[in-house]
């Protein structure tokens, strides 16, 4: 779908050419969204918007409503869907789809449900614009339905408009096959469109449609060879890797292993990660050979896939030769531990006996303290309690998170007091509180344990910050307590000092550059439009150094490289919570996310999509796509250090 964009830097025209009361009633709705709408009065502020003479104001309000994630506003928002603008009509079907789905948390009346479905529908039938279109098929596709029938009248409308909306249909019918696979499964007809829309025409402008179609189809059951062979030929590399994903599941009289094999060879790392992955349910003649020879991959990523797939290979003399022999790969430099660090695990997997030989005193005093953490990984399934216990008094956090999971995993209880000496320090990171706390729920031990976990859950509370949730979630628990609130002097700053005219006025055409250590740079698109408050803090924390010297922590191939946490994990980032600003704005390979753990909960930590990802849509906020440089993006390994973050506000130069 076009990006509707004919409202981007809303605010910089309203300061320029509007009134000046039009801009402030613009920014005291983004105000009062980002508030989430605590009061009547935000909520009236909202409202106001819907009767603005300005479409992209209304265009904005209608967005809001939405992302309060209240049922009770689909009636505020459902008229909309006949505005004059496609713009504010297709933000409207979006955001319907978002007030829905507070219907998860509250079962509605089917009638709610029903009345809905059948506003969308009857617009569908009549909406020139194909975006528009498509935002509504979309929606038609996630509503929590709660019968059948309705999920019945949803495919039928999509398979009405299947022969235009090429695009809109699939996605509609992609999500239905996420949402509702189990409510009711797609009929034949709908699986038919799917595989006739695998088919189209094989050119860039629809890999898209033909991505997400395979997608769908794939979630449906066995696929069938005539259908994967071939898109693993398709001229889009990403189509290519989710073919591989099918040859894997064909039975192995069908062929997928011949397929899979083909694709080891395949031109581009994303084909190659995949087949690798499928090699051995592909059931490959010599999976392990092919393994062994991709750990000598050009690209880094495929070498590791490999030999993460390896430790699968127990009984092959030659990978356990292999993994032995990298166990012994450089580890003192920041970007050569990886391949030893993989290695020794896969080989605690595959030959136990072989990786306690290699597992020395080395690894547990290396400097990389992510090398430390993978070691408590191997010794945790070596059921090395020695190595564990000294790896829980571990100067990071995370190794002694690591450590302290596997010990209470294969040891319960009777570590207890190293679960309690976690809670006694005073500057233990928030994921180690949280796993001894865990470690530490029904302990037999409760008058020794009682006190050490109140003393903690008191500093945290004291703390005040947001993102101390999970500890004091698992402190509570270790309780029996519900969770308590922090006490925030954060939470009382006011949202006016960062979501100003100024700031979006400066940031409506702004651009990040992201200078990776050692490795290049890459150049973000800031999508202020969309994501406004998101856009402001993230600039703000650039700006103030935030980023500077921070890593990209977590590193999933073909999937997403996560970073921007000073504690180099999920549990720490920036406080307060940032809110999330979802809409029209698709996953796609290079779009950029807020990290979060459930519904407005982010901390300002990062996520870059390595490839098309739409099971995140409609979840996680994207507020920038890489605009340069995403070959760079592709070479972030775990632990890579972010160098400097610049915004490049607007009216200056992208690139010097």
């Amino acid at each position: 779908m076009r990006r509707l964009t004919w409202f981007v830097g809303l605010v910089l025209m309203l300061v320029l050419g509007a009134s000046a009361a039009s801009a402030q009633s613009t920014l005291e709705i983004l105000r009062a969204e980002d508030r989430r709408a605590p009061t009547a009065e935000d909520l009236a502020t909202i409202r106001a918007g819907l009767r603005s003479s300005d479409a992209p104001t209304v265009a904005i309000a209608v967005r809001a409503l939405g992302r309060l994630e209240r049922a009770s506003l689909i009636d505020d928002i459902t008229p909309l869907l006949q505005h004059a603008a496609p713009a504010v009509r297709a933000e409207a079907a979006t955001a319907i789809g978002q007030a829905a789905q507070a219907w998860k948390r509250d079962t509605p009346a089917h009638a709610s449900i029903d009345s809905t479905q059948a506003a969308l529908v009857a617009r569908l039938k009549v909406e020139t614009d194909a975006d528009v279109r498509a935002a509504i098929e979309d929606t038609l596709g996630r509503l929590p339905y709660a019968t059948a029938a309705q999920v019945e009248i949803a495919e039928r409308a999509m398979l009405d408009r299947a022969a235009k909306d090429w695009f809109g249909v699939v996605q509609g019918l992609f999500r239905l096959t996420r949402f509702q696979r189990t409510l009711h499964p797609l009929s034949a007809p709908a699986r038919a469109v799917l595989v006739d829309l695998h088919a189209k025409p094989n050119s860039p402008s629809s890999a898209r449609v033909r991505r997400l179609a395979l997608d769908a189809y794939l979630t449906l059951g066995p696929p069938e060879r005539s259908v994967i062979e071939p898109l693993s030929h398709d001229a889009d590399a990403q189509v290519r890797r989710l073919a591989m994903r099918g040859a894997a599941a064909l039975p192995q009289h069908d062929g997928g292993a011949m397929l899979i094999a083909a694709a080891a060879g395949d031109a581009s790392p994303l084909v190659r990660i995949e087949a690798l992955r499928g090699l051995i349910s592909g059931h490959a003649d010599e999976p392990c050979a092919t393994l062994v020879k991709a750990v000598g991959d050009r690209d880094t990523l495929v070498a590791l896939v490999a030999i993460d797939e390896l430790s699968k290979c127990g009984t092959s003399a030659d990978a356990v030769s292999t993994l032995t022999r990298l166990t012994a790969a450089r580890r003192d430099l920041p970007r050569e531990w990886h391949r030893s660090a993989h290695a020794l695990v896969a080989l605690a997997t595959a030959s136990p006996e072989h990786a306690a030989v290699a597992f020395d005193f080395p690894f547990i005093t290396s400097p990389t303290w992510q090398l430390r953490a993978y070691i408590a990984n191997v010794a945790a399934i070596l059921k090395n309690r020695a190595a564990l216990e000294r790896l829980a008094d571990d100067s990071n956090d995370n190794v002694r998170e690591a450590a302290i999971d596997a010990l209470s995993k294969l040891y319960g209880h009777d570590a207890d007091p190293l679960y309690i000496e976690q809670l006694t320090r005073t500057r233990a990171g928030y994921q180690a509180l949280r796993a001894a706390a865990l470690a530490l729920v029904d302990t037999p031990h409760p008058d020794v344990a009682k006190p050490p976990l109140q003393a903690a859950l008191q500093r945290l509370i004291a703390e005040g910050k947001d993102n101390s949730h999970d500890a004091r979630e698992a402190i509570a628990k270790a309780l029996a307590m519900p969770t308590p609130s922090p006490v925030s002097s954060q939470k009382l700053q006011k949202i006016e000092q960062e979501l100003t005219a100024d700031a979006l006025h400066r940031l409506a055409h702004a651009h990040a550059r992201i200078v990776m250590r050692g490795i290049g740079t890459f150049e973000l698109t800031l999508h202020t439009d969309q994501a406004p408050a998101t856009v402001v803090r993230f600039a703000r924390l650039a700006e103030a150094g935030y980023y500077n010297g921070l890593t990209f922590h977590r590193m999933v191939p073909n999937f997403v490289i996560q970073g921007g946490s000073p504690g180099a994990n999920e549990y720490i980032g920036d406080s307060p919570f940032m809110r999330d600003e979802l809409g029209l704005l698709p996953h796609l390979r290079g779009s950029v996310g807020i990290s979060t753990r459930g519904r407005d909960t982010g901390d300002a930590q990062i996520f870059v999509d390595l490839v098309d990802n739409p099971r995140l849509d409609h979840d996680y906020t994207v507020f920038a796509d890489v605009s340069r440089g995403i070959d760079i993006v592709d070479q972030i390994l775990e632990g890579d250090v972010i160098e400097r973050v610049e915004i490049i506000p607007s009216g200056m130069s992208q690139y010097r």
